[in-house]
């Protein structure tokens, strides 16, 4: 009597993960990230892509930079190892910034001279750039950037022409690929740092254009197998909140979160109308493919000045509830 035939597997779905910004608060897609590195298994999830915006980014670029590696863990390593160098562990560095958080929360109710930061030293984005460049060696991805390898797509806005641009990891043009003041750029929260210049452009925060880019993912002129079958988002801005925002700073908070999601749904928005056009034959062209979107999100209601707290507790705290959060969704995925 003959074998029986095995049974086929499933092809591993292909996934795109699109980590949106917000400061300090992406120390939560930090400790997500770890969780999927950590726990994916490569015969049912295989990552072919990540995006982010800001702080989304820097948390994209250190996981992107493991998978070239090919070494996964060695990424949830460098996750921590990176936000632990950005928190605020020295006392001069914590003193500084209790009173930064300190003078946000307190801008509702003290006059305050606005100052903008060319008039400050540019030590912040220095401090940034080191961090960043600890934890890639940013000298060694054009060895490990391959055709086929997985994609990182950034996103920043050109101040003088009002361009969206997304830094991309195969870009044709050498200035647009990615490099630590792409990171930079992304980062470049108006408020806090200087315009960043590369090439010809002078890039402020991804915030204020995709945040973070979804639709590079799923451009036309790419083939069918190298779009992604699903995009994860982890998201750090909540669509809703519990309570009516009522005093000035609950205002304040609510319209930054409000407008950090903007963009976020204008990608969504694509690959929804995508999805209708498909499901109902409008859209024959072989190129594109039904994408299911997925949210990871930061449940927790902050205010926006802790975004700028780099308190060890307050991150720590986050990458822990990233973790957590992370396992979740791969529990009730797997369980779905």
């Amino acid at each position: 009597m003959n074998p029986p035939d095995p049974i086929p597997t499933a092809p591993a779905k292909t996934i795109a993960i699109a980590c949106q910004g917000g400061g300090s608060h992406t120390a939560f897609t930090g400790g997500v990230l770890q969780a999927l590195l950590r726990n994916l298994k490569p015969s049912e999830h295989r990552i072919i892509g990540f995006s982010g915006t800001s702080g989304g980014a820097l948390c994209a670029t250190i996981a992107w930079y493991s998978l070239l590696l090919g070494d996964p863990g060695r990424g949830a390593e460098l996750l921590e190892a990176f936000w632990r160098d950005m928190s605020a562990k020295k006392l001069p560095d914590s003193m500084f910034n209790s009173f930064l958080v300190w003078l946000q929360r307190s801008s509702g109710y003290l006059a305050m001279p606005e100052i903008s930061p060319y008039q400050l030293p540019a030590g912040g984005q220095e401090v940034l750039a080191d961090a960043i460049q600890r934890h890639v060696d940013f000298a060694q991805l054009p060895n490990l950037i391959g055709t086929n390898s997985p994609r990182l797509l950034v996103g920043a806005v050109d101040v003088l022409s009002g361009e969206f641009t997304v830094f991309h990891s195969h870009h044709p043009e050498e200035e647009k690929r990615i490099t630590p003041e792409a990171l930079l750029a992304s980062a470049a929260i108006p408020e806090l740092f200087r315009a960043v210049r590369i090439g010809h452009g002078l890039y402020w925060d991804g915030l204020f254009s995709e945040n973070p880019p979804i639709r590079g993912f799923l451009a036309g002129e790419q083939s069918r197998e190298d779009k992604p079958d699903e995009i994860w988002i982890i998201q750090i801005n909540p669509e809703q909140r519990s309570q009516e925002p009522k005093l000035s700073n609950e205002i304040t908070d609510r319209r930054n979160e409000l407008a950090g999601n903007l963009s976020l749904n204008q990608e969504l928005f694509f690959v929804d109308q995508t999805n209708k056009w498909l499901a109902r034959g409008w859209l024959n062209a072989e190129q594109f493919k039904q994408v299911t979107v997925r949210h990871i999100p930061l449940k927790r209601e902050l205010d926006y000045p802790s975004k700028l707290d780099r308190s060890p507790a307050f991150i720590n705290g986050l990458l822990i509830e990233g973790q957590r959060e992370g396992l979740a969704f791969l529990h009730t995925l797997r369980h779905a």
